[in-house]
């Protein structure tokens, strides 16, 4: 009498599909994953320049003054603690009131405009 052996495990080809399978789904993922990363970073520059026109708001009412250094409106004893760089976004060193702004970075080429 013969003794059957069994052959247990996955084929060559059966390996290759799934691997396929799986390099689609991440192919068709990433795009997604990056779309997320970019408007988060565009909420937080967003949130940022808020930070920045209420605390030079506050600053004009109570200096009396329509032009504001952003390194006086920053800091540990100032009205903003920090201002996180998300993605080498770079902020106006100076703001005035009345007058228009633009924050651009590398992610979101189109930049934020603020009036202050």
């Amino acid at each position: 009498m013969k003794a059957r052996s069994s052959q247990k495990g996955f084929t060559l080809v059966e390996i290759m599909i799934v691997v396929v399978i799986i390099g689609l789904l991440a192919a068709m993922a990433i795009p997604a994953f990056q779309k997320v990363r970019t408007e988060s970073q565009k909420k937080s520059v967003t949130n940022n320049i808020r930070q920045l026109t209420a605390a030079a708001d506050q600053y004009f009412l109570e200096n009396g003054t329509t032009i504001v250094a952003t390194a006086d409106l920053v800091g540990q004893d100032s009205y903003v603690k920090s201002l996180d760089n998300t993605s080498g976004e770079t902020y106006p060193t100076q703001l005035q009131q009345g007058v228009s702004y633009t924050v651009s970075w590398p992610a979101y080429t189109t930049g934020i405009s603020f009036t202050q």
